[in-house]
């Protein structure tokens, strides 16, 4: 991977006429170290969140050493480019020849559940094998969530002890609880409020626990969504552990996706036309611009120009993306250099996580090159010092404010 000292260097050397997305290595490092010393237990990176091999490479030499994988291709990643991790299938849905073949072909042991049907089809997969770990995937409230997962997964509060019992008795090895509390929690508490729905179910089945675990939804920061510190997301997940009716040898687990890698890369396009306020570039909703396009997701962006900067007067500009559908459209508003024109280049920031996990190939676009940058990401949440990128306020001149952790001892169990 070729590597440029900023973004502008790119530009003036190559003018890429295809996207480009920024690689930033050093940011996945931070963040996974980060969750190392912080949570007090293991960490699994959700490989959905971006399954570039250079994000597996770099999170196992940072120490991960676990990934939460949920289909037979995320699987095989894992085990081309971290062969020594250890591998959980978290989706609750799994068909009996995927899970046979992670069983058998790959070694997996821990899987997902949230019906009894899911665990029969698991127990027959398996040859009935008494050496698996057993996860049952609770539903619980998401409502702290920018973007919610509830409805499609979890086990009811109803239906949830009788399930839990089963899965008990399925078992030799761990059997555990799993929960996601939604993409994006901007609430710390929202996951004690969800170990304590756990905690409830588990005394209603008459079972303990050997696994707790906590799942995604550690959030990244963007312009006007900014959350508080991650030291007390992790301080509240302590919190809920040491209230839950659970062992001593009970283990905490997280599937960290977005914390992890959002940082971690931007999006270079170019502007190939100017209509008034909207600017049409050479990637969009189709491409790594999925989140941009469907869930209005307000990503930080930059003009890049070869010959300078800008006009220091910005305006709002939304965007559409290179393909013949009408709905390749993102909303912003995107505040830029009021004089921005066909030829420059606009950097989108915080793209790290679901940017080329939702790429297409569709009307023949989509096709992105990778090059590492040695600048800082546009924002951060592990006190990197970013750089500064406006964002709408009367004077059109303010930065992004920042959330910092705060160095705290933690308790290991």
């Amino acid at each position: 991977m070729h590597t440029f000292h900023t973004p502008l260097d790119l530009v003036r050397e190559r003018s890429p006429e295809r996207p480009v997305a920024l690689v930033r290595q050093g940011a996945v490092d931070l963040a996974a170290r980060w969750f190392r010393k912080t949570f007090s237990g293991e960490v699994l990176y959700a490989v959905k969140a971006n399954p570039s091999p250079w994000v597996i490479h770099a999170l196992a030499d940072a120490g991960i050493g676990a990934f939460d994988v949920a289909s037979i291709p995320e699987i095989e990643l894992v085990a081309e480019h971290a062969p020594d991790a250890r591998m959980a299938f978290m989706h609750p849905v799994k068909s009996r020849d995927a899970i046979a073949r992670a069983y058998f072909d790959h070694g997996v042991r821990t899987f997902a559940l949230d019906t009894h049907e899911e665990l029969t089809k698991i127990l027959d997969a398996t040859g009935g094998a008494a050496d698996l770990n057993l996860i049952v995937r609770l539903a619980v409230e998401t409502s702290g969530a920018a973007y919610s997962l509830a409805g499609k997964f979890g086990v009811s509060a109803l239906d949830a002890p009788s399930l839990l019992l089963a899965a008990r008795r399925a078992t030799q090895d761990l059997m555990g609880v799993s929960f996601h509390v939604g993409s994006q929690c901007m609430r710390p508490s929202a996951y004690q409020a969800a170990m304590a729905q756990a905690s409830r179910s588990l005394v209603r089945a008459g079972v303990f626990a050997d696994v707790v675990d906590v799942g995604g939804g550690f959030p990244s920061v963007y312009p006007g969504m900014v959350p508080p510190d991650l030291a007390e997301y992790t301080a509240a997940i302590d919190r809920g552990f040491a209230e839950m009716m659970v062992h001593e040898t009970t283990e905490l687990w997280c599937e960290p996706g977005r914390a992890l890698v959002a940082e971690a890369s931007s999006l270079l396009t170019r502007v190939d036309l100017r209509k008034g306020d909207a600017l049409y570039l050479n990637d969009g909703a189709y491409g790594s611009l999925f989140d941009a396009a469907h869930s209005k997701w307000p990503f930080p962006a930059k003009m890049i120009r070869a010959a300078g900067d800008g006009s220091s007067v910005l305006k709002p500009f939304s965007f559409y993306g290179p393909t013949c559908d009408a709905i390749d459209h993102m909303p912003g508003p995107y505040w830029l250099p009021e004089d921005i024109c066909e030829g420059d280049f606009v950097e989108i920031g915080m793209l790290g996580a679901y940017g080329v996990a939702m790429n297409t190939r569709f009307n023949g676009y989509g096709a992105v090159d990778t090059v590492a940058v040695e600048d800082a990401p546009m924002a951060s949440m592990y006190g990197l010092a970013p750089r500064s990128i406006p964002t709408p306020r009367n004077d059109n001149e303010t930065v992004i404010k920042l959330s910092r952790p705060r160095s705290k001892k933690r308790r290991r169990r």
